[in-house]
């Protein structure tokens, strides 16, 4: 019995995970992971590494972060604590929905997962104060491979919920994608 269900999202092959919990006199207890649930989605692929993130302040924005091939992960993101605007960008060269966003809200209550295959940037949006954001990777990060695009690129039009209180320099200073950018091939 699968301790995930399984809903996808109008991009192809980006599907939101919702965790079942099991509730008793003593607590709670939820499954984050288990290879043999996801197989039909990441394969044969291994989680190499895990990130958190705790991010002090509403507002904020991380991303639009992803990395090149052959450095291109599958990325699990889940809230923690607080509640997230979390986004998915298709960067794939060819894809029907090259450009497109989908964006969900993950909570710590709605037990949501983003799943979030290869060619894909990914940010996310604070919408309340200490958010903890709790992520497993394909694929370990690598400095030489890594890259993002602007999360205010016109291009894109992301629409953030909130007026963006702060992100990084480097994710501010990103260039504006020109028509030369052909998305990453996956």
């Amino acid at each position: 019995m699968s301790r995930f269900v399984v809903t996808p999202t109008p991009l192809r092959e980006l599907v939101v995970l919702e965790r079942k919990r099991l509730d008793d006199e003593r607590g709670t207890f939820e499954r984050l992971y288990c290879s043999t649930d996801l197989a039909p989605l990441i394969g044969d692929r291994q989680i190499v590494q895990i990130n958190r993130t705790l991010t002090r302040h509403r507002g904020v924005v991380r991303g639009m972060h992803f990395q090149y091939p052959p450095h291109a992960e599958y990325k699990l993101v889940s809230c923690l604590r607080g509640q997230v605007y979390d986004v998915a960008v298709d960067i794939r060269s060819g894809s029907p929905t090259f450009l497109r966003w989908h964006a969900e809200i993950l909570t710590e209550d709605n037990r949501r997962t983003l799943f979030i295959p290869e060619g894909f940037a990914h940010g996310f949006q604070t919408l309340t104060s200490d958010c903890e954001m709790l992520y497993f990777h394909t694929a370990p990060y690598s400095g030489a491979a890594e890259s993002g695009i602007s999360p205010t690129e016109p291009k894109l039009g992301i629409g953030w919920p909130l007026p963006i209180r702060f992100t990084s320099e480097r994710d501010a200073s990103r260039a504006p994608l020109d028509d030369a950018f052909g998305g990453v091939s996956v």
